[in-house]
């Protein structure tokens, strides 16, 4: 069975791109396990830890999740600033978007290496975690995006309202999770809890998170009626439902047991980063582009992938 692939560079850099993705949501678990676990100051200098690149006699978990949250990203980093080498000099044969692209998504990364910055020397002060946090979050749904416009090209599977419906949902999951982490950085849960203390900020996050499930659930749902759609896209579909479905419940599982569990909460934020990807792979997918374009073919089997 022979299918047909972007052209070779657009291609290779659309490979390229799946796999910053991966590293980033990795990132952003990475990030929420340091936080759960309070090794957000572990390393208690930057860039480096305890002086060292490769800290010897301090190891332990925390200094471990902390020192390998800055690898991750340094490593984001160097593969982002070379994707954006590569679109330049292979400009002639990619979008003209994509460089410009590229070099918005290595100051984003500069950005937040700035802010990762503050959060150690200013210890933690929360808004700046939480816009961290959102810098992360736009990094997902950017790079998820470029990932399926480069091996999807083409025009869009969605017209034009049900894009701007797709990105409000998009914008929901995102201002939801960062509320989510404003709650869990001022410790609100616990405070509420413990003490009956800022119980306004968990309750918001609780409530608000009925409508963005609902309208997330709908934008599913009317992107599902257009038959074509749903008979190539139904997995996404299927798994932005369940994703949804169990980011309920490991909600009210971790308020059950007094966020007590890590686990869950590194859960809830992994899911929330997922939704983010898929959401904005559904918004940017092309049509599969016409066999007369320039295209690379590959049997199925030589190039058969697998990515997060």
């Amino acid at each position: 069975m022979q299918v047909i692939y972007p052209p070779k560079p657009r291609f290779l850099l659309g490979q390229l791109a799946a796999h910053v993705v991966v590293a980033l949501i990795a990132l952003v678990v990475i990030g929420g396990a340091t936080r759960v676990m309070e090794a957000g100051l572990a390393c208690p200098d930057w860039p480096l830890c305890y002086g060292s690149f490769l800290p010897g006699r301090q190891m332990n978990l925390q200094v471990f999740l902390e020192w390998f949250h800055r690898l991750d990203a340094f490593f984001v980093g160097i593969v982002l600033i070379t994707q954006f080498a590569f679109s330049l000099c292979w400009a002639k044969n990619l979008p003209k978007w994509l460089p410009w692209t590229y070099g918005f998504l290595t100051l984003l990364v500069a950005f937040q290496g700035f802010l990762g910055a503050l959060t150690v020397l200013q210890l933690l002060p929360s808004l700046v975690v939480i816009a961290h946090l959102a810098v992360a979050f736009t990094l997902v749904a950017i790079m998820s995006g470029v990932t399926q416009q480069l091996l999807n090209p083409g025009k869009s599977i969605f017209p034009l309202w049900l894009r701007c419906f797709g990105f409000l949902s998009l914008f929901s999951v995102m201002v939801q999770s960062l509320l989510g982490s404003r709650v869990a950085t001022s410790w609100a849960a616990q405070r509420c809890m413990d003490f009956g203390d800022s119980c306004n900020l968990l309750l918001i996050h609780r409530a608000s998170s009925i409508p963005v499930s609902f309208l997330v659930i709908l934008f599913v749902i009317v992107s599902s009626l257009k038959r074509d759609v749903f008979v190539n896209q139904w997995p996404y579909f299927l798994t932005i439902i369940f994703l949804i479905i169990s980011q309920i419940f490991l909600g009210v599982l971790s308020i059950h047991l007094g966020m007590s569990e890590p686990s869950l909460i590194i859960g809830h934020q992994l899911i929330a980063c997922l939704l983010v990807a898929l959401i904005s792979a559904l918004n940017f997918k092309g049509r599969a582009i016409d066999e007369s374009s320039q295209s690379l073919f590959v049997t199925q089997s030589t190039l058969d992938t697998c990515h997060g």
